[in-house]
């Protein structure tokens, strides 16, 4: 009788730690939080649960936060709180995402200085432009026509035989063309913008970034929009095979 007891009560208590486990299971909420045209992130946007939990938005709008399955979180912005959002009813946490309604009288306030590629690479080429513009000699550049007639341009046939040079030059402007491919890239596919059609961040951010950095050719020819559907599918494919 006593050991049919003891049994029961080692079931009870196996049950309820069980049980505890299940209530107190952990979700992380994570996402970005914009304006109402969802085109500025907000920085400093009251992140807050019903169990007394909080955090901010960083610079880039982004938020994390870890909470109970039964836990409630709302967000504030000056003085000025949503409704409350239950962690079971958001049904892709990895990436709940808010715009709020916010007047645009105080949009100044967001600073927002995305670095000018475009100034950046001209600056560049004119920096290096004889790396850029240096062409091999061949027939066409040694060969000039003047008011007596075609003749040979004695410099050109000098660089002709200037293997190494040459050589050297080709390297130099191979490198150039591809550091400026590859700031085209880093320039489109930039952590602010897959950190928000992603949900990533810290390290998974890193590392999402090195395996499906995308190529300049596919880069340079694809609309904003396929771009954009290629960052969320990879996105939801990496967080899948992580068992996210």
């Amino acid at each position: 009788m006593l050991l049919a007891a003891m049994r029961i009560f080692v079931l009870a208590v196996l049950l309820f730690l069980l049980g505890s486990t299940a209530v107190t299971a952990q979700v992380r909420v994570q996402g970005t939080v914009f304006d109402s045209s969802r085109t500025f992130p907000l920085e400093a946007v009251s992140v807050m649960s019903t169990s007394g939990k909080g955090t901010i938005t960083d610079a880039n709008g982004f938020y994390f936060i870890d909470l109970d399955i039964k836990d409630s979180l709302w967000f504030s912005y000056q003085g000025k709180p949503t409704i409350k959002f239950p962690v079971k009813k958001i049904s892709y946490p990895a990436q709940f995402d808010l715009a709020l309604k916010i007047p645009v009288t105080i949009m100044p306030e967001v600073k927002i200085k995305p670095r000018d590629y475009r100034q950046d690479s001209l600056q560049n080429r004119i920096d290096y432009a004889k790396g850029f513009d240096f062409r091999r000699p061949n027939v066409e550049s040694m060969t000039s026509i003047g008011p007596q007639g075609a003749g040979v341009d004695i410099n050109e046939l000098i660089r002709l035989f200037q293997f190494r040079r040459n050589k050297s030059m080709m390297r130099f402007q191979e490198r150039l063309l591809q550091q400026e491919r590859d700031a085209f890239v880093d320039h489109r596919f930039n952590k602010a913008l897959v950190r928000r059609l992603t949900g990533l961040s810290g390290e998974l951010l890193d590392l999402f970034m090195s395996l499906y950095r995308p190529s300049y050719e596919f880069t340079k020819y694809t609309s904003d929009y396929d771009f954009q559907l290629y960052i969320r599918e990879s996105g939801k494919l990496f967080i899948s095979q992580r068992g996210f």
